[in-house]
């Protein structure tokens, strides 16, 4: 689940406190976590509703002036069921002073690599950590959709693998698209050795 880089400033704030989504299925749990950039949220609350389920209140605290600016920031899909969520900033995000963390030991580098194989033999489509890492590194700022074609996989599976990378301080998220970190940049590029 992702939200809109306006919002940021918003949810860490405590403002912004609930967000409408249309979902064929559900992206987040109820009393999981949600990593996001503006820190690790708590959902508290996922519950399927009506278009007109949306009250004024909702509306605010989801960032809106009213209900039909709330409704008309979706995209209208018949398939997708519309839900409420509610959630609060529980702390900062974890990955974030990871992913700055660049001066990397052998050890570090140890552990990564052990991560990174362990996800490539987990993979019944072969080893794909360090060639992902690659084409970000490459391509910064490229769109989903279109790495997701590079690579001839499904969107969807693409995410959860830079997710994965994520996790890992070794890449973000842009407005658009991805860019390694500077942890992943140090990890990608060794001292000593010529990018």
């Amino acid at each position: 689940m992702l939200f809109r880089a306006h919002l940021y400033d918003d949810i860490r704030s405590g403002e912004v406190t609930v967000a409408f989504r249309r979902w064929k299925r559900p992206t987040v749990s109820e009393n999981g976590a949600l990593h996001t950039p503006a820190g690790v949220l708590h959902i508290d609350e996922l519950v399927a509703i009506e278009p007109d389920d949306i009250t004024p209140a909702d509306a605010r605290a989801a960032g809106f002036e009213t209900p039909d600016l709330a409704l008309a920031s979706l995209a209208a899909d018949p398939g997708r069921q519309l839900y409420r969520i509610r959630f609060h900033l529980v702390g900062d995000d974890p990955r974030i002073e990871l992913r700055e963390a660049a001066e990397l030991t052998d050890a570090d580098r140890a552990r990564i690599d052990d991560q990174l194989d362990r996800w490539d033999r987990a993979s019944s489509a072969g080893p794909w950590t360090r060639h992902l890492l690659d084409l970000i590194e490459q391509h910064p700022g490229e769109r989903s959709a279109d790495l997701a074609g590079r690579l001839d996989l499904d969107q969807h599976v693409l995410k959860r693998r830079v997710r994965q990378l994520k996790n890992l301080g070794l890449t973000e998220s842009l407005d658009t698209g991805y860019r390694l970190a500077p942890r992943g940049a140090a990890y990608s590029n060794p001292p000593g050795i010529a990018p």
